[in-house]
């Protein structure tokens, strides 16, 4: 935990001092420390920000903000932290000569739906979802992720609920190498996309076909598809595992961020 701690801040201070060289010296805490509480928090205190303070000034002997403060400070580097990670995301890319990669959307619930007309973190209709792998609905986000074929998240996008995943995959600003291989389940049918990607990004876009497909695959392709599609369900739930039984949080960005903070602590860890 010591390691990883020091670790994840020498790359954020490192990176902060080339993208922003100027801080303002009178803050009592850095932008790497704040950043680094945050995704230690996110790591191995469920998004609890209080203990990972804690932990930090005990052990770390960081000089910390009050509750208020490092949270103001950690919002006005929610952009930042996004910035972060995709630049990440394209270190990965240019390491992985395979160039295979998978697409897929996981839920995530901000209360449970006997609750849902007394929830007052999100009040629309569009976070109403259905969770087709368990069969049940549910209010809150959509997280869609791209992956390496070993599991490393490299790009995502978070969208409400009810955003059918091939409506979200058009919205995404996909940004693999050419000649890429990107894997999805037969919800990012879409043929139309399909020979775009090739014609004009050299990304091939392999869906799995539903049966009363136009473009049926071969009993070897379906396998291909089928067994690499797992490793992305493995990332999901690895990604879970670091969420409490609920994350808290008073606005929708706030939840966001925290959903934010989990992809990257799940990155940082495959990597560092």
């Amino acid at each position: 935990m010591e390691d990883f701690t020091i670790a994840i801040y020498c790359f954020l201070d490192d990176y902060l001092q080339l993208s922003h060289p100027k801080e303002d010296v009178k803050r009592k805490m850095s932008n790497a420390e704040v950043l680094t509480t945050a995704i230690i928090a996110a790591r191995y205190f469920s998004a609890n920000f209080v203990k990972a303070r804690c932990y930090m000034k005990q052990v770390h002997g960081c000089k910390m903000t009050d509750k208020s403060n490092f949270n103001r400070h950690l919002h006005r580097l929610s952009d930042e932290l996004t910035n972060i990670f995709f630049s990440l995301g394209q270190s990965i890319k240019k390491l992985n000569t395979e160039a295979q990669y998978i697409i897929d959307s996981f839920p995530v619930a901000v209360c449970k739906n006997i609750r849902i007309k007394r929830c007052k973190l999100l009040k629309n209709k569009a976070y109403r979802g259905y969770n087709h792998s368990k069969r049940e609905y549910f209010y809150g986000f959509k997280i869609q992720i791209i992956t390496t074929a070993d599991g490393i998240p490299t790009e995502f996008l978070i969208t409400a609920g009810s955003y059918h995943d091939a409506t979200a995959f058009e919205a995404m600003n996909i940004d693999l190498p050419a000649g890429s291989t990107l894997y999805a389940d037969s919800a990012y049918t879409n043929y139309e996309l399909e020979d775009y990607y090739k014609e004009l990004e050299q990304i091939y876009l392999l869906a799995e076909r539903k049966s009363n497909s136009k473009r049926p695959d071969s009993p070897a392709m379906k396998f291909i598809k089928k067994m690499m599609r797992k490793r992305i369900e493995t990332s999901f739930s690895e990604i879970l595992n670091y969420f409490p039984r609920k994350v808290h949080a008073v606005t929708p960005q706030g939840f966001i961020l925290k959903l934010v903070l989990f992809i990257c602590a799940y990155t940082f860890n495959r990597v560092i």
